[in-house]
């Protein structure tokens, strides 16, 4: 007796027992063939996608096959009534014979399943439709034929978001493509030649999620969440993306609602932002009862600032947020991290910053600074998104994915095509719950978003020995470079 049910060989995961033995074999077996043929699970779900023979029996059936590309140009199958795999041939309608019922028994429904993320029992169903989640994201790989521009030291965390059931298509050079074939790129880090190569093939946008990790990607502390987009970059409006096009025309049943919603209350009572968790007191209001309005500055030739629509300087918004909340505002301009540590562009002169900023702030993270503030003036800064969780108003003079739905005030040019009107559980879900792609650092196992925020909530990983030591040298370069002011 073995289970039908295995957790894939992602690269680097550490995975606790999915199975034991010890299940009630009570389930509804009719449920859960139409669940297995649901989400297309059981055997090694992951494999090799080959031919299948008219005839199926099981000495012409791989191993290391998936059982369901073989299944589904199968004329005829044929397997002992104790083979495990007639259960799939008859979630499949291949297979007529049999007794579903002792099957389930002997591989799926007596067996103890536990959610690998947190130990807790779970029933058979919700066992397969786990293996579903990994089978989306396998077969959503399956087409990338290579993966360019990815640093060495995003590579282990990035790979098992990546892999598609054989191997993590990381490239130094442009393979020979053919057509059908994807590429996936960090766009930021490919060469010129690179570029020129795949100038006439399509690729697929990767970037850093929004939950992204407890440090800086500019101190090489690698993600643990990205996004992977066969249209284009989230933050460039002069294109859709998939993040915009979900917004626009998707449907969000109840369900999922509920989920942005708990999700939503997680993050804030957790003080969770892009790289940090916040601190447990409130942070006192420094200008009193005047209205406190949060300016927060980018890293001005990232993307999402040189992509169409945003204001190329932080200077220029600074002046703005001063311009137009009016000289009884107490404005708080909070610089980039990755420009205060002197690893990027976008330091605004200290007479610039004394003049238009009642504070400089540099310490407090970014979650306790938006609870505190009234309001928050941004160029197109992932903190709107993150102030509009908390409930606070927000004036975008930039035009990021979250702009133009109804949920802020909107100065900057918002593309025509977004004409929907959303809510905000409902931004919520897309941008967390259905657009990101996440990791979990204790199994290294992808896994739903829910579960990268609880382990960011309860104690952010640590670093290895060799990650601390690159994290060091990169803050101490940075140092270098803010004192020769490059």
């Amino acid at each position: 007796m073995a289970p039908l049910l295995a957790i894939p060989p992602f690269p680097g995961a550490r995975p606790p027992a999915f199975a034991v033995p010890g299940g009630a074999g009570n389930d509804d077996p009719e449920e859960l063939l139409a669940a297995l043929a649901r989400h297309r699970v059981g055997g090694c779900y992951w494999g090799r996608q080959v031919a299948s023979p008219a005839v199926l029996d099981a000495a012409n059936w791989p191993a290391d096959a998936d059982p369901w590309t073989l299944l589904d140009n199968a004329s005829e199958v044929r397997l002992p009534a104790d083979d495990p795999r007639a259960l799939l041939a008859m979630a499949a309608g291949k297979l007529y014979d049999g007794d579903a019922t002792s099957l389930l028994k002997a591989h799926l429904t007596g067996w103890q399943w536990r959610d690998p993320f947190n130990g807790n029992i779970i029933s058979p169903l919700q066992a397969i439709e786990l293996c579903g989640f990994w089978r989306l994201l396998i077969d959503g790989n399956r087409h990338i034929s290579a993966a360019l521009g990815f640093a060495y030291w995003k590579r282990p965390t990035v790979s098992p978001l990546m892999w598609n059931g054989q191997k993590t298509p990381f490239r130094r050079g442009v393979p020979a493509l053919a057509t059908g074939d994807g590429v996936a790129i960090w766009r930021s880090r490919l060469s010129a030649a690179q570029a020129k190569a795949l100038a006439d093939w399509p690729v697929l946008e990767v970037e850093d999620g929004f939950i992204r990790s407890a440090g800086l990607g500019a101190d090489c502390v690698p993600p643990l969440s990205i996004i992977v987009d066969r249209l284009g970059a989230h933050f460039d409006p002069s294109q859709p993306s998939e993040l915009e096009n979900l917004l626009q025309n998707n449907d969000f049943p109840d369900n999922l609602l509920a989920r942005a919603q708990a999700l939503r209350t997680a993050i804030v009572a957790a003080g969770l932002s892009k790289y940090e968790k916040g601190e447990a007191s409130p942070l006192p209001r420094p200008g009193g009862t005047r209205r406190h309005i949060l300016v927060p500055g980018q890293v001005e030739d990232d993307r999402a600032v040189t992509s169409g629509g945003a204001l190329s300087s932080n200077l220029e918004l600074l002046r703005r947020a001063r311009t137009e909340t009016g000289p009884n505002a107490y404005v708080i301009y909070k610089p980039h991290p990755d420009v205060l540590a002197g690893h990027r562009k976008g330091l605004i002169a200290a007479a610039d910053m004394a003049a238009l900023a009642d504070r400089v702030e540099t310490a407090a993270p970014m979650a306790d600074l938006i609870a505190m503030v009234d309001e928050l003036h941004v160029n197109s800064s992932l903190a709107g998104f993150e102030a509009l969780l908390r409930g606070k108003p927000v004036t975008v003079h930039g035009v990021p994915f979250y702009a133009g739905w109804g949920l802020t005030t909107d100065r900057g040019p918002v593309p025509a095509r977004r004409t929907a009107r959303r809510s905000l559980d409902e931004l919520v879900a897309a941008a967390y719950l259905l657009y990101p792609r996440y990791l979990d650092p204790e199994t290294g196992l992808p896994c739903p978003a829910e579960v990268l925020v609880q382990r960011l909530t309860a104690a952010p990983p640590a670093l290895d020995a060799a990650a601390s030591a690159v994290v060091a040298v990169r803050r101490a370069t940075g140092r270098v470079r803010r004192l020769l002011g490059r």
